[in-house]
């Protein structure tokens, strides 16, 4: 299993693609939904009304720029969602937060990661994403439909909402590693091959990607469980508080991980060196064995007229019975002593 920086392994967005704009615009009794291609993005006047502002693709600049221009966003937060090879971090500009989050989502024998920017402002959020497809739909779901308390909330209710899910996609991801690590720990013990080793080094760098993107991500959703922004409610700290404690649980998941590969990788090599040393010990008892014969050998085979039993018609069969008690007895030998 391997992490991928690209929703399609060995590929990237195509710039070809245009980018698509979902503005939605809600509160508890009505919702309304719109997407652009080059929007001109507008926030409504009608309060109070929160805006979700979904931005699919970010290798469209002008596109970027639009979107930050209907907000006001710093030139140097649009650099950074155009950048998508940023750390998980969270930046506080005072009428708004940035949070760069890594995105992640199952696949055969694999996981992909994107990154997800996100934007918190006063009755808005913007979310950037690389690619299509995300784990936004339930929301989507849930806010055209009218359940829970999304409509009903504001803005922060909403950013934790998204972050939740980012969140709890890690879980699917953990959930297929640990099938996997479970795989290879029998495959180890069972009959451990290179195959073998090649997927433990697999999930190795699989889990020490996942942690450059946990441990990070825990410390931005550390940063807003605190409650340092004024842009965040006191009844929605509680929410991060949650969503604090769900990045704890895939931090320590992902380290018990790490020490159960490595603990693996130690059981494959003690496997392999104890299969060398049978391999060895054998090879060691047949020349050990053989050494007396080869001398018996040795001294019959000299060519001198005048050797004791040279001449005695029983002499081939002695030598040769001689030669076999020495094996059978060097055999009993090894045995008592537990060798063989």
């Amino acid at each position: 299993m391997s992490l991928h920086d690209d929703r399609v392994t060995g590929g990237t967005t195509p710039r070809s693609r245009p980018v698509t704009v979902t503005v939605i615009d809600y509160d508890e009794s009505h919702l309304e939904e719109r997407t652009y291609t080059l929007p001109e993005i507008r926030l409504p006047a009608r309060r109070p009304a929160v805006t979700w502002i979904d931005v699919d693709g970010v290798h469209d600049t002008k596109v970027i720029q639009a979107v930050g221009d209907a907000v006001g966003i710093h030139p140097l937060t649009l650099e950074d969602i155009s950048n998508t090879r940023q750390r998980p971090k969270i930046e506080d500009y005072g009428d708004y937060l940035y949070v760069a989050v890594r995105m992640l989502a199952p696949g055969d024998g694999e996981f992909h990661s994107e990154q997800v920017s996100l934007v918190l402002g006063r009755g808005y959020v913007i979310s950037f994403q690389e690619h299509p497809g995300d784990v936004f739909e339930r929301i989507r779901e849930r806010l055209r439909a009218g359940a829970g308390r999304l409509r009903s909330e504001g803005a922060d209710y909403l950013f934790y909402a998204l972050l939740d899910a980012i969140v709890d996609g890690y879980f699917a991801v953990i959930e297929e590693l640990g099938e996997r690590i479970e795989t290879v720990e029998e495959e180890v013990v069972a009959d451990p091959d290179r195959e073998t080793l090649q997927a433990i080094y697999a999930l190795k760098r699989s889990l020490i990607a996942l942690r450059r993107s946990v441990w990070p991500l825990r410390e931005a959703v550390a940063q807003l469980e605190r409650g340092e922004s004024s842009l965040i409610g006191e009844q929605t700290l509680v929410y991060f508080r949650d969503v604090y404690d769900h990045t704890i649980e895939v931090a320590e998941t992902v380290e018990t991980y790490r020490d159960t590969m490595s603990g693996t990788l130690d059981v494959y090599l003690s496997s392999q060196s104890s299969k060398m040393n049978e391999i060895m010990k054998v090879l060691t008892i047949i020349a050990t064995i053989f050494i007396p014969l080869t001398f018996i050998a040795g001294v019959y085979g000299m060519n001198f007229a005048y050797m004791p039993e040279i001449s005695h018609p029983w002499g081939y069969p002695l030598a040769l019975a001689s030669m076999a008690a020495v094996a059978v007895a060097m055999l009993l030998y090894f045995r008592k002593k537990g060798w063989i």
